[in-house]
């Protein structure tokens, strides 16, 4: 018996030591956001459980609001959706102008509030120093296959409902950057090429904000877009990037 109580002090011992060693390791790197209990902000930079507290949005929609507005991010509510096992009751569509100098085509992409944060951060942290360091140029859009649909996943007669069916996802085509190069999933992900590298630089960018990044390196079914969702599995839950 106290061979096991000399065990299980040295394992919480371990355990206080190696939290310690945590924080001082962030508090150097001077990234407050790489703590798990640190609040969410959408202006800093993705830290090691920003997508989890992005997923975790989805069960408090005046949160995912509040951090918007304090972002500078512009966007209109949208009236709830009900469908049968399908709808959502956090929708909102992105609106020009603020902090987000992107739009999407077609225009008015409706999705779930933690979508539009995360897509926010991506647009700031990942797609417009991409687009600036590999062609000079800024996104000026982004081209896409649509957020809700009340359907389950792949389409199937049974099974798990696609995070589609609460416009948690959203699929990417492609983009459109300021000079007029247009980048497309389909077309240009192979390959070696500035804009394949563009693509997968942004597909991994897109795995520290998203519970979901799926690329064509995944399965024929995504050969043409990137889908990125907020599936909330908890702090703890696993994260899907390929």
């Amino acid at each position: 018996m106290r061979a096991v109580r000399r065990t299980i002090g040295w394992l919480v011992g371990l355990a206080v030591v190696a939290m310690l060693g945590f924080v001082l390791w962030a508090g150097v790197r001077d990234r407050p956001q790489d703590m798990p209990w640190a609040p969410l902000d959408l202006g800093q930079p993705a830290g090691l459980f920003t997508g989890r507290k992005l997923a975790a949005l989805t069960e408090d929609f005046p949160q995912c609001r509040a951090l918007l507005d304090r972002a500078g991010v512009r966007y209109t509510v949208l009236p709830p959706r009900s469908d049968g096992q399908c709808g959502y009751t956090d929708g909102v569509r992105l609106t020009a102008g603020g902090a987000r100098r992107i739009g999407f085509a077609p225009a008015g992409l409706g999705i779930a509030c933690p979508v539009a944060a995360a897509l926010s951060m991506w647009e700031w942290d990942v797609l417009q120093p991409a687009a600036q360091a590999a062609f000079g140029a800024r996104v000026a859009s982004i081209d896409h296959f649509g957020s809700y649909s009340c359907r389950r996943i792949y389409g199937r007669d049974a099974g798990n409902w696609s995070e589609h069916s609460t416009a948690d996802a959203v699929d990417i085509a492609g983009f459109r950057l300021t000079d007029g190069t247009r980048i497309t999933v389909a077309r240009d992900w192979k390959g070696d090429g500035p804009k394949a590298r563009f693509l997968h630089q942004v597909r991994d960018g897109a795995c520290q904000l998203f519970a979901t990044t799926l690329s064509p390196d995944y399965n024929a079914a995504h050969a043409d877009h990137l889908h990125l969702d907020q599936a909330n599995r908890g702090m703890g839950g696993w994260r899907a990037c390929r």
